[in-house]
């Protein structure tokens, strides 16, 4: 099975979305992906996984070199989990007991005999049942790539103890000297266990290609997979399965391989000039020594007098970048920023919040008079505070009560009890509801209960672990109870999802607290409410504002806010079942149609044909994209959406941030809404773990 993906990011510009690197002649007459089929060809039949755009390069390179394969194409790119899924799966119906090689279409392995002997000493354990991959003794102590510790055991294949991806330099000797290998991303097992392990670690995966392959149709002399390939996860292999199995298994080996990640690496195959150069294609570099130099047809390069360097010279496009620097090329015509990769956006959006925002909204934006939490603060960290609505309040209180069970250093638990206990005494109301809105000094000036602010109210009691006063305020609520389901709200739009949305979130923390079967109720109903009324069966898009009957307004009533998408996205998959996590991951494409490419922001709405209707942008759409993608598996929109949020957090003083944003892409001098701080925190602490998993 050759997976044949591999965007080869660092390899720009020779490296496209239309000619990604597997289809590259990066180190001879023939591709990667070429050599790939040739290689693995001795071992089996091949099947092929490719992108449905790539179909005609896949053809045309395996007639080429005149090698047969079965070719399935995806019709999204959904990271290697899938694409083995499908092959394992299109393997097994059709020959149960096969046992599959699955390699990368885009790795160097000059010797294709030592990676055939070396696959075919791992059948026998494959057979037992175990999924084998083949491990390389490291020649150096490479930053960018994946490390193996393996177990202790007889036989030259040994259990898996560890993975340890991309250490540092110094992490990196360490592993080498404790034994440790490099991940080739080759792995060896029966299709049967593919499967099973799948299905184990990975059910949404499975259910999804399953049903893709159920779809399928053959036509070009290719299979292509059906649409609901496009609804699984977008996740690893390695992550998904070989992080979590008891079934993995390593075979060191000692050919040379390399997965050519980055121009340094190309570089590093070739036979070099007796100054280190290495040039390709009508290239000169006199007077220069380790420098790398491609020119592509039709183009003439010359380096003079230069050291380590890279010189790619494409017809519409150049690279000229330090060697030293190589695994920091990117295409920059792709959504970039700040961060590339989500460990460095996690380290660094973590330390922001810990060392900047909480020391700040726990000083600076608390009355040291009354304990209450003000409404803002200016982008020179300045107290902002007209008003104290219940929304804040509870929003607030929640972020330090939940900073303080999360273990973050501070006084936390302190603030978020104090700031509570003087909201609960001036806005509480005899029937265990809250005022609205209080006047700094605690006097209520709209003494009237929304069904919204109780969202919050019930999530901060969560996050207090107060579960008298929330049963107090969820019987209440029943005031708000509409006969057609679900709740009514106050004011001028009594029929809408938002206030369903955030009660569903403080239902499944209730839940997960173990606050009793009435907390699994209310998330049960609430979540068939959005599934059955809120969200649109035909576009999958959840609309805003409905009538009486919970039929969705049209007109200037159809809203369709690529936020909630997001945020509703995120809360189905806390409680996933095949229905839900179909319907979270449509939200999430729909969402994903709000996403401005030019500014690489979330726009604020789309009409119900989810074209654009407000194409300015705040910023807690871009903390909901960044938790719905993490949550989803989809690292990529992930890293894009942590960049959006970094371009709002660009401020005088760190802690603080730019709320809005225009629709020509310039920020709105206004202070810093505290509730914002509620949707930064959530987004963070889900990277952090996101990131802290290991890899």
């Amino acid at each position: 099975m050759i997976l044949c993906g591999g965007a080869g990011e660092r390899l720009w510009p020779a490296s496209r979305a239309d000619r990604p690197k597997p289809f590259l002649r990066l180190t001879g007459d023939r591709s990667l992906f070429q050599a790939a089929a040739l290689r693995a060809s001795p071992l089996g039949p091949l099947v092929v996984v490719g992108g449905a755009a790539h179909a005609d390069l896949i053809a045309e390179q395996l007639a080429e070199i005149s090698v047969a394969a079965t070719v399935l194409l995806e019709p999204a790119g959904r990271n290697t989990a899938a694409a083995v899924a499908a092959a394992a799966g299109w393997v097994a119906a059709r020959a149960p007991g096969a046992v599959a090689a699955i390699l990368a279409a885009d790795h160097h392995i000059p010797d294709a005999e030592a990676f055939c002997v070396a696959v075919r000493d791992t059948l026998a354990t494959a057979e037992g049942g175990a999924i084998v991959t083949i491990g390389l003794r490291p020649t150096s102590a490479s930053e960018a790539l994946g490390y193996i510790r393996p177990g202790e055991g007889a036989g030259p294949v040994k259990p898996i103890r560890a993975f340890e991806e991309k250490p540092t330099v110094e992490v990196a000797l360490g592993l080498i000297a404790a034994g440790a290998l490099w991940n080739s991303g080759t792995f060896v097992a029966r299709v049967a266990t593919l499967s099973g392990e799948l299905q184990r670690w990975a059910p949404d995966v499975t259910n999804a290609v399953a049903a893709a392959l159920a779809e399928a149709v053959q036509r070009d002399g290719a299979i292509w997979l059906g649409p609901a390939f496009a609804l699984a996860p977008k996740i690893a292999f390695d992550r998904a399965v070989m992080e979590r199995t008891d079934r993995g298994a390593v075979l060191p080996a000692d050919f040379v391989w390399s997965d050519l990640g980055a121009w340094d690496a190309v570089m590093s195959t070739q036979a070099a000039d007796e100054a280190g150069n290495v040039l390709q294609g009508a290239a000169t570099a006199p007077g220069s020594s380790q420098v790398l130099v491609r020119a592509a047809p039709g183009m003439r390069v010359a380096v003079v007098g230069a050291t380590r360097l890279t010189v790619v010279a494409e017809r519409d496009a150049v690279l000229v970048a330090d060697l030293d620097h190589a695994q920091a090329v990117r295409d920059p015509g792709a959504a970039g920023g700040r961060f590339t990769t989500l460990d460095q956006a996690a380290e660094e959006l973590d330390a922001w919040l810990r060392t900047a925002a909480l020391p700040l909204w726990g000083t600076v934006g608390t009355d040291d008079s009354t304990g209450g939490f003000r409404e803002g603060l200016t982008l020179m960290g300045q107290p902002f505070d007209p008003r104290r609505r219940a929304r804040v309040q509870a929003r607030q209180a929640f972020v330090f009560a939940s900073a303080a069970a999360d273990g973050l250093p501070g006084p936390w638990a302190a603030i978020a009890r104090r700031g509570f206990d003087w909201f609960a005494a001036h806005a509480g109301r005899p029937d265990h509801l809250f005022a609205t809105t209080l006047d700094i000094m605690g006097a209520r000036t709209a003494p009237e209960p929304h069904l919204y602010e109780h969202a919050f109210v019930l999530l901060a009691l969560a996050a207090l672990a107060r579960g008298r006063d929330a049963a107090a305020v969820l019987a209440a609520l029943d005031a708000f109870r509409h006969p057609q389901g679900g709740y009514r709200e106050a004011g001028e739009n009594p029929f809408q999802a938002n206030a369903h949305m955030h009660l569903l979130e403080a239902a499944i923390a209730w839940e997960r607290a173990d606050g009793g079967a009435v907390w699994s109720a209310l998330a049960d109903e609430l979540t068939e409410l959005a599934l059955t009324r809120f969200i649109d069966p035909a576009s999958g898009a959840l609309n805003e504002f409905f009538d009486a009957d919970w039929r969705p307004l049209t007109g200037d009533g159809g809203l369709i806010e690529p936020g909630h998408q997001f945020e509703w996205a995120w809360l189905l998959a806390q409680r996933p079942t095949a229905r839900r996590m179909g319907a979270a991951r449509r939200l999430f494409e729909v969402g994903r149609r709000g996403v401005d490419r030019g500014l690489g922001v979330v726009v604020n709405a789309l009409h119900p044909d989810l074209a654009i209707r407000d194409p300015a942008a705040r910023l807690w759409p871009q903390t909901e994209h960044l938790k719905a993608a993490l949550v989803l598996g989809d690292e990529a929109a992930a890293l894009e959406a942590a960049n959006a949020v970094a371009m709002f957090l660009d401020t005088p003083v760190r802690g603080v941030w730019r709320e809005r944003m225009a629709a020509h892409g310039g920020f709105i001098d206004q202070p810093a809404p505290a509730t914002s701080l509620y949707h930064l925190y959530l987004a963070i602490r889900e990277l952090t773990r996101f990131a802290g998993e290991p890899c």
